[in-house]
C-alpha cells in the first residue's frame, strides 16, 4: 500500500503542474487551452452522467430526466440484493439507452465525446476525484454537499472551473430556494438589525458516531466493486454497517453530522451576512470522540470578522440532540425543532426550524404577523429560482454559457465548503485554531495536517486521472 500527503505547498505545486501536464491531440497543454465545454445547441438536450445512483444521486439523476441521459456509475448494480434500495432498478428501467460503469474513471473516457455534464453523489471522500477529471475534460459538475471533504480539494475545483469555464452547482437545494431570499431582503431592509449571533443546530447524526472500533469485517458482497468504494481512502474490509448509508459517520469516508447538515442549515446566515471565511474555529463541546469516527455529538464555534459596516459574528454549530439556549421571544407554548437556525439581530430574530431555510418567521409570531398585516414587509427584489429548482437552474446555466448562473456555483459554494471543512477539522483536532484563508493556513500543526487529502491506493490520485486522461 503506498501513501501520499499533500502539505499546501505540495497542492499549489500540483495544481499549477496538473493544468500543464494534461494534453490532447492535436492541441496544446491545457495550460494554454483549457478544454472548454461544448456548446449547447439552441433545441438540443444536454447529455448529463451520473457518478453515484444509489442513494441522493437517484433523485438528482431524475431531476434530470427532461435532458438526455447517457450513462450511469454505482458500485453497485446488484438489484436483487437486498442491501440496496429499487432505486438502481428503477433507473435501469428509466433509462434503457444509457450506459451503466461501476468506475467513474472508465465511464468518462469511453463517454467523453457524449458527454456534456456530470452529477457526483458519492460518499464525500470521493466527491473529488469524479468531479476533478470531469471538469478537466469540460464537462459541467454538479456535486452533492459537502463539495469536498477537505479545503485544499474545495480550492482546487474552484481554480480549475474557473479556468475551464464550466458550469457548476453544489447540492445545497435549500439556496435555490423562497426562504434564503426571504431572509436577505429582511436583512437588507433592516429588519433583522446588526447581527453578531447566529445559532445553528441539528439532531444529526442518525447514524452510527462515536464508536471506537472499525465495523467487523464482513465478506464483499458479489456484484458489488468494493474497489471502487474505497477509492483514495485506505485499505479496508467491507462492512453492512458501513454500506450503503453508514459511511458519513467514518473519518475515511465521511465528514460527520457538520459535513451532511451545515451546508443546508448554515446557507442563509453564510449567504446573507456575507460571512466569509472565519478568523478562528473552536471545538467547545464533545461526546465520545474517537480515532475512527465522528463524536456522538459536539458544538463548535466560528468566529467571523467584521465585513464592511457589518459587525462580527460568533456562529455556533451544535449537533447531536445538543440545543442552544432558548431564544427571547419563543412562545412558552412552543419547542425549539429538531434542527434549525436562529439569527439573532439587534432588532429582530429570525428562526427557522427546518434543514433548508423553509419558512422563516421572525420572534414572537405576533411581531411576525404585524410585519405583514401591517404592510412592513420589503418588496421581493432578489431574483426567484423557478420551481425552486437547483437541478433546472444548473441546466438553464449550461444552456446560456454562464457559469455564474447557477446559485451555489463554486464561486459561492466552495468557501462556503471550506468553512464546513474547517469545523470538522475542529472537530478532529479538539482545540481552538486560527486560519489564514488567504494562506490556507492554521496556527496548529496538526490541523494543517487535514486540510488536505490522503491518497492511499494506487490508481485513485490526480496525477494518475490525468495520466489516463493523456
Amino acid at each position: 500500500m503506498s501513501t501520499s500527503s499533500f502539505n499546501r505547498r505540495d497542492f499549489l505545486t500540483f495544481s499549477a503542474v496538473a493544468a500543464a501536464m494534461l494534453a490532447f491531440p492535436g492541441c496544446q497543454s491545457l495550460a494554454k487551452n483549457p478544454r472548454k465545454p461544448r456548446p449547447i445547441a439552441p433545441g438540443a438536450k444536454v447529455r448529463v452522467a451520473q457518478v453515484g445512483c444509489g442513494g441522493k444521486g437517484f433523485s438528482d439523476i431524475m431531476a434530470h430526466k427532461d435532458e438526455e441521459v447517457v450513462a450511469l456509475c454505482d458500485i453497485d448494480w446488484d438489484t436483487k440484493s437486498q442491501r440496496i434500495t429499487g432505486n438502481l432498478k428503477k433507473l435501469k428501467d428509466a433509462f434503457p439507452k444509457a450506459k451503466f460503469y461501476t468506475d467513474f474513471r472508465k465511464m468518462l473516457l469511453e463517454m467523453d465525446n457524449q458527454i456534456d455534464a456530470v452529477g457526483v453523489a458519492t460518499p464525500d471522500h470521493m466527491h473529488f476525484l469524479p468531479a476533478y477529471m470531469a471538469i478537466m475534460l469540460g464537462k459541467h459538475v454538479y456535486v452533492q454537499k459537502p463539495l469536498t471533504q477537505t479545503v485544499f480539494e474545495a480550492r482546487e475545483l474552484l481554480r480549475l472551473a474557473r479556468l475551464n469555464g464550466v458550469s457548476t452547482q453544489m447540492g445545497n437545494q435549500g439556496h435555490a430556494g423562497e426562504g434564503i431570499r426571504l431572509v436577505r431582503e429582511w436583512y437588507g431592509a433592516g429588519l433583522i438589525g446588526e447581527v453578531r449571533e447566529v445559532q445553528i443546530w441539528t439532531n444529526r447524526p442518525v447514524w452510527p458516531q462515536g464508536m471506537q472500533e472499525w465495523p467487523a469485517s464482513e465478506p464483499v458482497p458479489a456484484g458489488m466493486n468494493f474497489d471502487a468504494f474505497l477509492g483514495r481512502a485506505q485499505e479496508r474490509t467491507f462492512s453492512s454497517k458501513i454500506h450503503p448509508f453508514n459511511w458519513r459517520g467514518l473519518q475515511d469516508y465521511g465528514c460527520g453530522a457538520l459535513g451532511d447538515m451545515a451546508c443546508h442549515i448554515m446557507d442563509a446566515a453564510f449567504w446573507n451576512l456575507d460571512l466569509g471565511a472565519p478568523t478562528s474555529v473552536e471545538l467547545k463541546k464533545i461526546d465520545q470522540a474517537s480515532k475512527v469516527a465522528y463524536p456522538k455529538s459536539a458544538v463548535v464555534e466560528f468566529q467571523f470578522p467584521a465585513r464592511g459596516k457589518q459587525p462580527p459574528v460568533t456562529l455556533t454549530w451544535r449537533e447531536g440532540g445538543e440545543l442552544p439556549p432558548r431564544p427571547k421571544g419563543l412562545e412558552e407554548s412552543r419547542q425549539l425543532a429538531k434542527g434549525g437556525q436562529l439569527i439573532i439581530g439587534s432588532k429582530g430574530t429570525v428562526y427557522d426550524g427546518n434543514d433548508y431555510c423553509n419558512s422563516p418567521r421572525f420572534l414572537p409570531e405576533s411581531f411576525h404577523k404585524e410585519l405583514v398585516e401591517g404592510g412592513k414587509m420589503p418588496p421581493k427584489t432578489i431574483p426567484r429560482v423557478p420551481e425552486n429548482n437547483p437541478h433546472k437552474e444548473w441546466i438553464a446555466a449550461i444552456r446560456a454559457g454562464n457559469p455564474a448562473g447557477a446559485g451555489s456555483n463554486f464561486e459561492y459554494s466552495v468557501p462556503f465548503t471550506e468553512t464546513v471543512c474547517l469545523g470538522t477539522v475542529a472537530i478532529l483536532v479538539g482545540k481552538k485554531f486560527t486560519w489564514d484563508a488567504a494562506n490556507m493556513k492554521t496556527s496548529l500543526p496538526e490541523a494543517d495536517a487535514l486540510l488536505a487529502p490522503k491518497y492511499f491506493r494506487k490508481g485513485w490520485s490526480p496525477q494518475e486521472v490525468d495520466a489516463s486522461i493523456g
